[in-house]
């Protein structure tokens, strides 16, 4: 039996150290996040800033870039072909797209429709809410178009007559002073229902009344404080443009209907009519015309 006592001691020492210094690498990995956030953004913004063209022109240039190579240089900032367009002055026909004269026209027709349709929905102040129902708002390819319709139990206009009831006068005074603060120019036409008159359309007719309904309509917005220049054209109707054509006699079908012309509206009808924009106007005007043609003069 062997004495333990004759054992070597051996003794364990844990030596205890660092683990190494590796305090830097969170800021790495921070700093690589915060570069990858700032190029999303970027993107973000360059996507967001750029137009149709000069995106169309740059996934042209990822997609086929030899094309751009060979065509000498030219920039892929059109808006139709990344052919052309580049250079320091962007909003040539070579280059980008900018935004159209006609594309601010409409903005400034969208914004006079919220503004008329912020003093129909005004109850506190405003004399339009009581007929909101009578008043329709749209857009069309000449411009902002305002009807106001009859209703059934509340007519614009005495029955057969030209002769306007006070409160479809007070519509048209309110709306002349907010269509007065832009500079486009008016159309006012007439309608009228199917109902005819009892000597056909051979005497007075729904082709006159319509003609003197509008005419009434365009004094009424002369009282309201429009400036007499701005009313471009008073035509009458009668039935021939219906507002429900499934029911001509439906009163809807009575109403006058005021457009706020966009130029090229305006230049159509001034070529129409054999004159240029700009061109003075004479006395030959065509409210004047109707209101001639309406009392038979010559």
């Amino acid at each position: 039996m062997s004495d333990d006592s004759q054992r070597p001691i051996v003794v364990k020492k844990i030596k205890k150290g660092g683990h190494g210094h590796h305090g830097g690498a969170w800021k790495i990995a921070y700093a690589d996040f915060v570069t990858a956030m700032m190029a999303f953004f970027l993107l973000m913004w360059l996507l967001g800033s750029s137009t149709k063209g000069e995106l169309r022109g740059i996934s042209e240039y990822f997609q086929n870039p030899l094309r751009i190579a060979m065509s000498g240089g030219s920039g892929a900032g059109d808006s139709t072909s990344v052919l052309q367009g580049g250079g320091l002055d962007l909003s040539r026909k070579a280059g980008a797209y900018r935004r159209s004269p006609e594309q601010g026209e409409s903005r400034k027709l969208e914004d006079l429709k919220k503004k008329l349709e912020d003093a129909i929905k005004n109850t506190s102040t405003g004399k339009l809410a009581q007929y909101k129902d009578q008043i329709l708002l749209d857009i069309t390819p000449e411009g902002l178009r305002v009807q106001i319709i009859d209703q059934q139990n509340r007519p614009m206009f005495k029955s057969g007559s030209a002769q306007m009831e006070n409160y479809a006068g007070d519509i048209l005074r309110e709306i002349a002073g907010i269509l007065n603060d832009v500079p486009n120019r008016l159309s006012l036409s007439g309608h009228t229902d199917a109902a005819g008159f009892s000597n056909g359309d051979k005497s007075y007719s729904n082709w006159e009344l319509s003609a003197d309904r509008a005419n009434a309509s365009r004094r009424q917005l002369l009282t309201g404080g429009m400036d007499a220049g701005k009313i471009l054209r008073v035509v009458g109707l009668a039935d021939s443009v219906p507002f429900d054509k499934d029911n001509p006699a439906n009163p809807v079908n009575r109403r006058i209907s005021i457009i706020v012309l966009n130029k090229e509206a305006e230049q159509n009808i001034m070529k129409l009519a054999g004159k240029q924009a700009g061109e003075p106007e004479q006395a030959d005007s065509a409210a004047e015309a109707i209101q001639a043609g309406a009392t038979g003069k010559p």
